[in-house]
């Protein structure tokens, strides 16, 4: 028998492997165009990137390996040009030599894999423009860098391989831009998850600018400008294409083969194509969902290895073995993160129009009380009636792997989130808990399908009716560092006592940090005669991270998380205080703690693993006064150094003591427009120019058009008394009813004199920050969703400091 096989890598190379063991007579020829039968394809990244140092441990099988021990003909660098069926032939093209010549066959594997999409924009055919698909890819961006020393590289496309990337440019200290059309990297993930991923980015000062896709490329001098369709331009050294893969399908589509839906090469159950004589498999395949039962690309290895081992036994026993089909169990490590998914997105299932529930718990790697316990979260898709786990992602810094296996077997199976709760895991303290996160995903879980709680995501909290009551039962601390907008704080601890301070004709929505004590709180209030209750899924965790804005960072050489300029101290008093384990407010209650007992110049080092810290230490910093020298992540623990300084040295600022604060006060149109022309004329001086909005003022930075958002009554009337927007001031003297400011703006106008709403954006090119008061906010029920994008929100604090290092503070 003679068995011919088009492409080597993984399915290939294992394609002829097993056939050799399987038939150890059989003349078995491969035939790959490239120079190489074997290699990590999946390793590129890593050793452009230094991680592998040795070019060689690339390598699976040479072809002398693969020849002395299989006896297989290995015929590299020769490519298969055409198939003819009818001849059970095949036309193959030496590209070393130009000769042409046939084989035949009595059966044909095909594995050609898939291609990088490469589409066609202006200037994309530049030198520094490149793809990785393979070696030769591998070696040309190497040498690039090596020998280019390039500073600044863009990486359009955010998923597996564009992130992987990213990752390893930013070690060689390359500083990355990222470009995703899409609104999240990572398209098998759900948006809340990928947010993870898009906030360890940006700590990592990965830029990433999302929703915006290529216009062109343009050369310039020793640069590359990428123009967005946005009409903003990324200046780059080089330039790493990552945007997709298609299935290399040329060969099959000229032979007649029939091609699927999706446009890869259609095969059955046996892994045969529509020639029952010629089989298929790796990237170029679909394959079935094992979720949906739709046809699906899937290019991934590890299918493509199982795939080989079945095509080659059926070549040589007949079609006894069957591929059941994927769920597509992937994994990335992204910096210190690690990523994985494994069935059915919450895309995928509204596509395709299966119903589901989903939920969210963010656990630790393992006992929070054993050294090294790092978070992980874990959102699941379901059946809201059977309970079938439809699809199960994982986000965290350690024990991911493991995890997302465990679900992946459930998925594979058909099984239910009834089987994450009977998961039987090894536990020892360092390893796991008691209840281990996938445990607690199918508890969660199990009480959602049961009754036992209704949930809300957070994507609906924008979108909530007015009259809905948010209960806040977080610590007061947790409150005061960040809450849903218009909550009200009553802790689960006193919410039995303070029943009456919630109406029972409302409907109540009750958030804690992840989840748990929200759960406590909604059993409390459901027992107590409430019925129009909800639980935010994954608590203020998961809204606050889905929500976060994604900032831009300077081109600068990353690696450089020190805060302050002074090298680290080598003498003097040093706390050390572990805080890993501890959920928010803990780490800053420890924090709190142990600062008293420092004496000025004195430094604190605290470690957490709670990741909304390293935010929450810089807030605290700036509101006690104290020094913070250093935060970093490293692997999932944040290491913060704190300095015990004077009260009145706030966070040290690179400031020269020029600084300008500016109180608007007023809402009346003159005073507005005299506050802005005066920030703008600072700014323009290279000013570090603070306006604080407080009462009246807020009234000046308010959208024009606002979301719906939710009131109490002195709220509302509040709203119906104020000023809705800029455009609807008033003048502070003749007024008359609204024709003084009419006339003041037409005059403004004919003499070319900017309008206040053209003044404000100028204030935001100009960088000067425009700072919202919170207590005037609450006081006149405004919330943050009505002001300008542009604006922070803040207290008397945030005001003081600007203030302490300026030479002039005005009051308008």
């Amino acid at each position: 028998m003679k068995y011919l096989i088009i492409g080597g890598v993984a399915g290939g190379a294992t394609v002829a492997a097993r056939l050799r063991r399987m038939d150890e007579k059989a003349d078995i020829i491969l035939f790959e165009r490239g120079k190489y039968v074997s290699y990590a394809n999946c390793g590129l990244p890593y050793y452009i990137g230094d991680t592998i140092n040795d070019r060689n441990k690339l390598f699976v099988q040479t072809v002398k390996g693969f020849t002395d021990r299989f006896r297989i003909d290995i015929r590299t660098e020769q490519e298969v040009t055409a198939i003819y069926p009818d001849k059970k032939q095949v036309e193959v093209k030496n590209l070393s030599t130009g000769e042409i010549y046939t084989e035949t066959y009595n059966k044909l594997v095909l594995s050609p894999g898939a291609e990088p999409l490469r589409p066609g924009i202006e200037g994309i055919q530049s030198k520094k423009i490149f793809t990785l698909r393979n070696v030769p890819d591998t070696d040309t961006i190497k040498n690039y860098v090596n020998k280019e020393k390039p500073q600044q590289a863009v990486v359009v496309g955010g998923g597996f391989i564009g992130l992987e990337m990213a990752e390893n440019l930013h070690e060689l200290g390359i500083h990355v831009t990222i470009i995703e059309m899409a609104n999240q990297v990572m398209a098998p993930l759900d948006y809340s998850m990928a947010a993870i991923v898009h906030q360890h980015l940006k700590e990592k000062k990965v830029n990433l600018l999302l929703e915006d896709g290529v216009d062109r490329f343009e050369e310039k001098g020793n640069n590359i400008i990428v123009h967005l369709k946005s009409g903003k331009q990324v200046v780059s050294d080089m330039v790493l294409l990552s945007i997709g893969v298609r299935p290399e399908t040329k060969l099959a589509k000229e032979a007649n083969l029939t091609l699927g839906k999706l446009g890869g090469i259609e095969v059955n159950k046996y892994m045969q194509t529509s020639d029952p004589d010629i089989y298929a498999l790796g990237d170029a395949i679909e394959v079935k969902h094992l979720v949906t039962g739709k046809p699906a690309l899937i290019p991934l290895a590890g299918p493509a290895n199982k795939q080989g081992r079945i095509v080659a036994d059926n070549i040589v026993f007949g079609n006894k073995e069957t591929y059941q089909g994927t769920i597509g169990n992937s994994i990335a490590k992204v910096f210190d993160l690690t990523v994985a998914t494994a069935g059915a997105n919450a895309k995928l299932l509204k596509r395709e129009q299966i119903i589901y529930c989903s939920s969210y718990t963010h656990s630790a790697s393992h006992a929070g009380y054993y050294p090294g316990a790092v978070p992980l979260s874990i959102k699941v898709l379901f059946s809201p009636e059977s309970g079938q786990l439809f699809g199960a992602q994982v986000v965290g810094f350690g024990g991911v792997d493991k995890r997302i296996e465990m679900m992946a077997q459930v998925i594979q199976r058909k099984g239910t989130i009834y089987d994450l709760i009977s998961l039987e895991q090894a536990y020892a303290p360092p390893y796991s808990s008691a209840k281990d996160p996938v445990n607690m995903a199918g508890y969660v879980a199990e009480n959602i399908l049961t009754g036992k709680v209704k949930v809300v995501q957070w994507r609906d909290i924008a979108n909530l009716d007015k009259d809905t009551l948010l209960v806040d039962v977080r610590t007061r601390d947790e409150y005061n560092l960040g809450s849903l907008p218009g909550a009200i704080n009553i802790p689960v601890d006193e919410l039995r006592e303070r029943l009456s301070e919630l109406p029972k004709d409302k409907p109540i929505i009750v958030s804690c940090a992840i989840g748990l004590r929200g759960y406590l709180a909604y059993r409390i209030l459901e027992q107590n005669g409430y019925t129009n209750i909800r639980n935010l899924s994954g608590g203020y965790k998961t809204w606050h991270t889905a929500t976060a804005k994604i900032t831009q960072h300077n081109n600068s050489v990353p690696n450089k998380p020190i805060i302050d300029d002074e090298p680290e101290r080598t003498s003097g008093k040093l706390i050390e205080i572990d805080a890993c384990g501890l959920q928010c407010p803990g780490p800053v209650l420890q924090l709190k703690k142990h600062y008293s007992d420092l004496q000025t110049g004195e430094r604190l080092r605290i470690t957490a693993t709670d990741q909304g810290f390293a935010k929450d230490v810089s807030s605290w910093c700036n509101m006690t006064g104290a020094r913070l020298v250093e935060v970093k992540n490293k692997a999932g623990i944040i290491h913060a150094t704190i300095e015990k300084g004077e009260a009145k040295n706030a966070c040290k600022m690179i400031t020269n003591g020029d600084n300008k604060t500016l109180i608007v006060f007023s809402d009346d149109l003159d005073k507005a427009l005299a506050s802005f022309v005066i920030a703008n004329g600072a700014a323009s001086t290279g000013k570090k120019v603070t306006m604080f909005f407080t009462f009246w003022g807020l009234n000046v930075i308010k959208k024009r058009k606002k979301p719906a958002v939710s009131k109490d009554i002195f709220g509302k009337m509040f709203g119906w008394m104020m000023p809705s927007h800029s455009g609807k001031l008033k003048l502070s003297k003749m007024n008359m009813a609204g024709a003084g400011s009419w006339m003041m703006r037409l005059i403004m106008k004919r003499k070319h004199i900017d309008s206040l709403e053209s003044l404000i954006t100028q204030a935001t090119e100009n960088g000067v920050e425009m700072i919202a008061c919170t207590m005037s906010m609450d006081v006149m029920g405004v919330k943050k969703e009505e002001l300008l994008d542009t604006v922070t929100l803040g207290g008397v604090a945030s005001y003081l400091e600007r203030a302490e290092e300026a030479n002039v503070n005005l009051f308008i």
